[in-house]
Formats: C-alpha cells, sequence, structure tokens
C-alpha cells in the first residue's frame, strides 16, 4: 500500500494482489492514511471503499486496484476500483450471489448522494464512487 505523501492532497493507491480481499487492512491503512479526516466521514470512506473492493473479488477477475483521491473540485473524495472484468457490471440491489447479498452498492449509492459509476476499458473497469466531504 503506497501514497505520495500522508496528506489528501495526494493520491493514494493498492494494488489488490492477495487472492483473499485484505478488508482490514485497506480500513487499518485508510485510518492512517487518511488520519486528518472527520471521523464520519472516514467511516463512511471506509464503508465505501470495503464495498467496492468486496465487489471486484465477488464478482471480478484480477488484476484489481483501490484509488482515492481528493476530487478536482476539492469537495469530495473519489474513491476508484479497477478490475479485469468489463462484461460484469455492478447493479446496485441485485447480487449473482444470492437474494440475501446486493445491499453495498445500495449503501455506495447513498452515501456517495447518488454520484458512481462505472468506466469501462477494453481490460477491463473502474467502479468509481464520490464521498462529499461536506
Amino acid at each position: 500500500m503506497t501514497s505520495s505523501e500522508n496528506t489528501l492532497a495526494a493520491r493514494v493507491s493498492v494494488d489488490l494482489t492477495t487472492p483473499v480481499a485484505p478488508l482490514a487492512q485497506i480500513r487499518q491503512w485508510l485510518a492512517t492514511v487518511l488520519a486528518e479526516l472527520a471521523e464520519d466521514v472516514l467511516q463512511d470512506l471506509m464503508l465505501i471503499c470495503t464495498e467496492l473492493v468486496s465487489n471486484a473479488y465477488d464478482h471480478a477477475r484480477a488484476p484489481r486496484q483501490l484509488r482515492v483521491r481528493r476530487s478536482r473540485d476539492s469537495d469530495s473524495l473519489l474513491i476508484e476500483v479497477d478490475d479485469g472484468s468489463p462484461e460484469l457490471l455492478p447493479v446496485a440491489g441485485a447480487s449473482r450471489l444470492g437474494a440475501f447479498r446486493g445491499r453495498g452498492l445500495v449503501m455506495v449509492d447513498h452515501l456517495s448522494q447518488r454520484r458512481w459509476g462505472t468506466h469501462l476499458a477494453a481490460e477491463g473497469k473502474t467502479v468509481w464512487a464520490e464521498l462529499p466531504l461536506s
């Protein structure tokens, strides 16, 4: 897990190469690297990152990567998770893994105030969400 510097101005990035999603390590890392965030924003950030990374492991192929950075307007954080499955698009409220799954993107939708989506590329996709800072 790397970051350019210990600040919101830095773009922080995690290559997700482990066979199992390192969710506890990601949350600990975010709490350390982005300690200057208000506690409620940090908790929301951790939840969004956990959900997007979990989805990349549950529904997509490697390679996977997590990035967090301040948006261009500086009013939000941009969370991006890349994966190697462009054909498998996320759907809020639905999961191919069963009826008791699929609520993670509903939470992401709520926390991001409906500012999330997918960017497709030939070799994969990026699922992104913006978390307002205020």
